[in-house]
């Protein structure tokens, strides 16, 4: 690793240009069909960035269309091609700029996470040192939670699913509910007795429920000790969501705010008072820069392991079951939670993930 303290040391990285920024997109199928309270799929589609500087190539990742790939090739590597390496903030505003006429959120923002990671990562292997490391480290793990429990699931396999984790250490897991509301209380009833009455029990609606129908089932699953509630009604209605949060009873939280691609959305959720929970994906915020900058405006207010571990108003992270399996799949790397938690690996620079390119290449589009 480098020795910052050491002038000469400084000048290997100090003036590194972006030599060049390659993306390319892989589709692979589910393990089993998917489903939440209002999307299906049998197919996830992740979209790889590598930028090269120096003698080092730094990774990013998100999880978009296939678009996203092209817009990284076909625009954002074109402005970040000669600039300089070691400035991340510089190089985020550029791209935020370039893309004015195409829209900030949706497919723009998630290009511009898996290129802002990418840029991060780069900078920390050009440093020689491990992410968290370089942007300031508030703990040394991060808590997780189980995610999947999809709606598409029988009884058998969600019970089997989140009492998988519970036996691994894991103190909390999520679910998948609102496909059929009808169905719900009772889905939630097996998955506490699955689970006992020892781990935490989170419910996610994908904002499937009206109103009426979230205030009821809430008061419903409180039976079960749930305590945390994550879009009972859509994340666009904030006046719904704070309704929620205000009527729904005693420890359980409401969550949203995954699906938000900028500053403003953020904001506008935290002014409405719409949440106990803001949450914030790094691969859809415009990247590691955007996700501390949300960060900042929640303790302001009031690629995940690294950034989780650096920002400080951070309570948990998820473990969704798809991206976790495609993760373990596809990069040397990956984490495995231990005890609940989720720990940066020292020994190894940046995110310390490398793309097994040759086991990719199956799926790329």
């Amino acid at each position: 690793m480098a020795d910052a303290d050491n002038p000469k040391a400084m000048k290997a990285f100090v003036g590194v240009k972006i030599r060049s920024l390659r993306a390319a997109a892989y589709r692979i199928p589910t393990d089993f069909p998917e489903s939440d309270g209002t999307l299906e799929w049998k197919a996830t589609t992740l979209v790889v960035a590598e930028v090269k500087g120096g003698d080092q190539t730094g990774l990013g990742y998100t999880y978009a269309d296939g678009a996203a790939a092209q817009l990284l090739n076909n625009l954002l590597a074109s402005i970040l091609e000669g600039r300089d390496a070691m400035a991340t903030s510089a190089n985020w505003l550029t791209m935020v700029r370039s893309i004015r006429n195409l829209g900030r959120p949706g497919i723009s923002s998630m290009a511009i996470a898996a290129a802002d990671c990418a840029l991060w990562d780069l900078k920390a292997r050009l440093i020689g040192l491990p992410l968290v490391t370089l942007l300031g480290a508030a703990r040394d793990s991060i808590a997780v939670y189980g995610s999947g429990g999809f709606t598409s699931y029988d009884e058998n396999q969600l019970t089997k699913q989140l009492a998988g984790w519970a036996e691994q250490g894991i103190p909390r897991v999520k679910m998948k509910i609102g496909r059929e509301a009808h169905k719900d209380p009772a889905r939630v009833a097996a998955a506490r007795k699955a689970i006992g009455s020892c781990v935490e029990l989170f419910l996610d609606a994908n904002g499937a429920y009206t109103r009426k129908q979230a205030l009821d089932l809430a008061g419903r699953f409180s039976e079960f000790g749930v305590s945390w509630f994550e879009e009972p009604v859509s994340s666009d209605d904030l006046d719904g969501l704070r309704l929620m949060r205000d009527r729904t009873p005693a420890g359980m939280q409401i969550a949203a705010g995954e699906y938000g691609y900028d500053l403003p959305y953020f904001e506008r959720m935290l002014a409405a008072g719409a949440v106990d929970v803001l949450q914030a994906d790094a691969s859809r915020c415009a990247g590691i820069t955007g996700f501390l900058q949300t960060a900042a405006l929640c303790e302001a207010r009031s690629l995940h392991v690294h950034p989780c571990c650096a920002a400080r108003p951070v309570c948990h992270i998820e473990y969704f079951h798809d991206h976790a399996r495609i993760e373990h799949m596809l990069f040397d790397g990956a984490l495995t939670p231990i005890n609940g938690c989720l720990r940066p690996d020292l020994t190894r620079p940046g995110f310390g993930l490398e793309f097994k390119h040759s086991d990719a290449q199956r799926y790329l589009i």
